[in-house]
């Protein structure tokens, strides 16, 4: 039977490798020390499989991402160190294994192999955020091969599940396995740091390592996607898959560090794994699931009539049922009232669509609205049309747009009050108000502008509207 012996919170900023840093990573020695220490503890447990967790490889919007070439490999040659090198065995039955029981689980795993890295012209080799963490355990221990994941933008609940899954895999064979979660936390923490400053960057920080520290591991899994966004953080999903993987598994968790001399913050962490296995406690994977499930049945019970307008015109069109919604059972407004809409699709916390009109091209609201629904979930040509299965996953928000005011600079908006409207000649940038980490006129015209393919340097046109959002 197979074990988890240990599992690790490493973070990966190239800074912190001498050959790139000359002398600036001595500003997070720190963490320099905690990586030497989890190298050691890795070193004396011994495992013949290492499986890292990163956010910085092959990310699909619907799956997670695992090499299957027969031999991994990376330099950090980007970063102008090129003899930073890892090559390592992969694990390939342990990566059938994984994939397998993935499926089970109805989790959706992509093998990146030759064939995938040329069908979506993808990175072959190993990222950042897999040799950074390995750059400190090679010191140390190099007899392991190796298996590389990318976690994908799933539920939180289908990353803890997939982590449940490579445990199972793990436990199934014969393998002696060690697992790091590759992952910086939040990147806004100072206005001087390459990403700025956000109030949720130092909130996210503290909070996480706090919950890690108590050994609130759910709270950690149910992390509020708007706060760790806000946050610009890279690793909460490599620790869920982490943490997945530790399912009913008795572990005492321990902070090793945590520092921000950049503006980014780098925690390290190590779970420290009881040695038997055997005496599990139970797992919170369906309770997790019917956590989520509660969460959208009281949406659906809490929402208001523009948002099942175009819930209904959406789901009827894709489960075929020959019917429109009845304008009768709608208030008067959206039968008398003409405005742009738009109308925007979400599944856990990722945008699934989003199709609007800036002036009303529909006799009524009802209908601008049930045409814009349709298209959002159809015809964004940024997505695949909605299919049946996602249908009970979308959360829905419709935005009523008010009409556009021009202004004379950005110093009349206002991001989360205000959305933005670029023109120059046909081209045209449009950006709804209040969303998540747009919380400058200057990121919110930044956007706008590469939506319409604008030049900044252009003499471009802006205006302003309000709008009433309904979710």
């Amino acid at each position: 039977m197979g074990k988890i012996l240990s599992a690790y919170l490493m973070p990966h900023p190239p800074i912190i490798i001498k050959e790139i840093g000359k002398g600036e990573e001595r500003k997070i020695n720190e963490t320099i020390k905690s990586m030497e220490y989890i190298a050691e503890d890795v070193r004396q447990k011994r495992p013949d499989t290492i499986i890292v967790i990163t956010p910085h490889g092959p990310v699909f919007r619907d799956a997670v991402a695992v090499s299957y070439e027969a031999y991994l490999s990376g330099t950090l040659k980007k970063f102008n160190a090129e003899d930073v090198f890892i090559g390592k065995n992969n694990n390939k039955v342990l990566v059938d294994e994984i994939v397998r029981r993935a499926g089970q689980r109805s989790i959706v795993s992509v093998k990146i192999d030759d064939l995938t890295v040329r069908q979506y012209d993808l990175e072959k080799d190993l990222d950042h955020g897999a040799i950074v963490p390995l750059y400190f355990i090679e010191k140390k221990y190099k007899d392991y091969e190796l298996i590389h994941i990318t976690y994908g933008m799933l539920s939180c609940e289908d990353l803890y599940s997939f982590g449940k899954a490579i445990q199972e895999a793990v436990a199934g064979g014969d393998y002696n396995v060690s697992i790091i979660a590759s992952g910086d936390l939040s990147h806004r923490l100072s206005d001087d740091g390459p990403y700025g400053y956000h109030p949720s960057g130092p909130a996210f920080d503290e909070k996480l390592l706090d919950l890690i520290r108590k050994k609130n591991y759910r709270d950690i899994v149910r992390f509020d996607s708007k706060e760790s966004e806000s946050a610009g953080e890279c690793g909460l999903r490599s620790i869920d898959i982490l943490l997945g993987t530790l399912d009913g598994i008795e572990n005492q968790p321990e902070v090793l560090s945590y520092q921000k001399p950049f503006g980014i913050g780098y925690g390290v962490a190590v779970f420290n794994i009881a040695c038997n296995q055997e005496q599990e406690n139970e797992s919170i994977v369906e309770s997790l699931y019917d956590e989520r499930r509660k969460y959208l049945d009281k949406k659906r019970d809490k929402e208001d009539a523009y948002v099942r307008l175009a819930r209904m015109s959406l789901e009827n069109d894709v489960l075929g049922k020959n019917q429109l919604p009845c304008p009768k059972e709608y208030p008067e407004e959206l039968i008398e009232r003409k405005a742009g809409v738009f109308v925007s699709l979400k599944i856990n916390g990722q945008l699934r669509g989003c199709i609007g009109t800036i002036s009303p091209t529909k006799g009524t609201l009802f209908d601008e609205i049930m045409d814009n629904a349709l298209k959002a979930g159809l015809n964004d040509p940024r997505f695949l049309p909605v299919d049946k299965d996602e249908l009970n996953e979308i959360e829905y928000s419709v935005d009523i747009l008010e009409k556009p005011e021009k202004v004379d600079s950005k110093e009349s908006l206002n991001p989360v009050e205000y959305g933005v409207i670029v023109e120059k000649g046909i081209r045209r940038g449009l950006l709804l108000p209040n969303l998540d980490g747009i919380d400058s006129p200057e990121k919110q015209i930044g956007i706008a502008l590469k939506k319409a393919n604008i030049n900044p340097e252009e003499d471009y046109e802006i205006s302003r509207f309000r709008v009433t959002r309904h979710y």
